[in-house]
């Protein structure tokens, strides 16, 4: 069974001016460690997880769930946790390589942001759905699916005026116990959204030029 497409075409030249808007507003977005508590329109939140779940997916599984995380108490909880695992990260599980590599971050153990941004955003992968009746099906191509999503979601964060933080402590199974989440789901990621600082900063840092990771045939 099928539907007509909902296809807008654009002519050539507003399409190279859309593209290029896309392009340089992408381009300005940096990771973000020095967040406000200024509040955030929830809805805000709400229309960029949204705009991600419409991401295409394996067999449109839709592998994935997130959860939005406001409440201070809970935000607390998972910087605690969150700090467990970075603590053991920076001072004995980490490679000495990779230490060397974040230097020019300046980044540790202490993750106040996790506290003090207004939203938390938690990504699950789910390995397998789960229906009513508790069978269980199969799901596919999962991390491509949820990494699609997620790019998809700092997207619409960035273009909606709000900064992001991708943060990833490993493990981070504290994220199933905290969120109440089934073990059928793996953390995938924590965005953290919200203003940056008056006085933030970010890392000198380039990337890397364009004929070095595009090649045309």
């Amino acid at each position: 069974m099928s539907k007509p497409l909902e296809f807008i075409e654009k002519p050539t030249a507003e399409m190279l001016a859309t593209s290029e808007s896309f392009m340089t507003t992408l381009q300005r977005r940096r990771t973000v460690r020095d967040f406000s508590d200024r509040a955030v329109d929830p809805q805000v939140i709400e229309n960029a997880v949204r705009a991600a779940v419409s991401a295409p997916s394996g067999a449109n599984k839709q592998p994935w769930h997130f959860v939005i995380v406001q409440d201070p108490k809970v935000k607390r909880d998972i910087r605690r946790a969150a700090e467990i695992e970075e603590h053991e990260f920076y001072h004995g599980r980490a490679p000495q390589a990779w230490l060397d590599d974040l230097k020019v971050f300046e980044t540790d153990e202490h993750k106040p942001f996790l506290e003090t941004a207004p939203y938390l955003i938690a990504i699950f992968l789910q390995r397998n759905s789960v229906d009513e009746q508790g069978n269980k099906h199969k799901n596919y191509y999962m991390p491509e699916s949820v990494g699609i999503a997620t790019g998809m979601l700092i997207s619409a964060l960035h273009f909606s005026g709000l900064a992001t933080l991708t943060h990833t402590p490993s493990p981070m199974k504290f994220l199933n116990q905290i969120l109440e989440r089934p073990d059928n789901e793996k953390p995938y990621m924590l965005i953290v959204a919200g203003y940056p600082t008056d006085d933030a900063t970010v890392p000198d840092i380039s990337r890397k030029p364009f004929d070095e990771v595009c090649s045309r045939f």
